[in-house]
């Protein structure tokens, strides 16, 4: 049985329309008119157990609010799609025991307690034995390398170090699916390869499936053996990250700053210079 299978999704969003004018706001207050925006437009796809799948698109392309409709949170407006055997808006409780999420942009871990504190509820929520629960600790803090952070606030971690622990927050419970919605996002090079060689190490070790989305190749390139992307709502490519490579990423932009300024006449074999500053130099290859 497939982890995920998704058929003909669609969800539509009904808005309301501003007014222009005085006379415009009161027509609206007394009859409002609405808009629709189509989100998700006939999605179709299968994620097999275990698999490591990029869910990749520009920014309101809809990859949020799927990954919302597959967790629950959001209703579809049609078609249908199950998770680990369940319909996330009608089983969300059942499905909450077996899969883990991470939304980069909204934490959930208690900001002005130490993350242990969450941890520790978390296996509370999800009736984890307290032996159960500090062993499982003990072992993501090995994994993710947070055990000198787990006493400290979360407000006083780096965004790198709190989102690390919000990670093994979500595999505290051992989900055989995780849903990371832009994990990595506003982390430096450093962070971002902890995070990534923590999420394959345990996806290797558990076999957890992974279902992310990013706008970082690189984070695809690291975990991602397939990927479909999505345009508008609907798939435009789906395929194996190698292919994907291999037809399209088939060149790197590099910009270098200097400490001094660029030489005049600055050149390298084998590069175009596409953007030459006082300081930087914009590279591609």
């Amino acid at each position: 049985m497939p982890a995920i299978e998704v058929n003909n999704l669609r969800k539509t969003f009904r808005t309301k329309r501003k007014a222009a004018g005085m006379s415009g706001s009161m027509r609206a207050l007394v009859r409002p008119e609405y808009s629709s925006v189509e989100a998700v437009r006939g999605l179709t796809f299968q994620m097999e157990p275990g698999e490591l799948l990029g869910f990749i698109g520009p920014n309101g392309a809809g990859k949020s609010t799927t990954i919302k409709i597959l967790t629950g949170i959001l209703h579809p407006t049609s078609g249908e799609a199950t998770v680990l055997g369940f319909v996330p808006w009608k089983d969300r409780q059942k499905l909450a025991y077996h899969i883990g999420t991470v939304f980069g942009q909204r934490p959930q871990l208690w900001y002005h307690l130490p993350a242990i504190d969450t941890f520790t509820l978390f296996g509370k929520i999800f009736e984890m034995d307290d032996r159960d629960t500090r062993k499982r600790i003990d072992q993501l803090a090995e994994a993710f390398e947070i055990g000198d952070l787990l006493e400290t606030p979360v407000r006083k971690l780096s965004l790198g170090q709190r989102m690390r622990c919000e990670v093994a927050a979500s595999l505290l419970h051992r989900p055989k699916l995780i849903l990371l919605d832009e994990p990595s996002i506003g982390l430096d090079v450093v962070a971002k390869q902890h995070i990534r060689d923590a999420i394959r190490e345990m996806a290797r070790l558990e076999n957890v499936g992974v279902l992310l989305t990013s706008h970082d190749a690189g984070d695809l390139e690291a975990l991602c053996r397939r990927v479909i992307i999505i345009n508008h709502g609907q798939i435009v490519y789906e395929d194996k990250v190698s292919n994907l490579k291999r037809k399209f990423l088939t060149s790197k932009l590099v910009e270098v700053r200097y400490a001094e300024e660029v030489p005049p006449g600055f050149s390298l074999d084998g590069v175009e210079i596409l953007k030459v500053g006082h300081y930087g130099i914009k590279l591609r290859n």
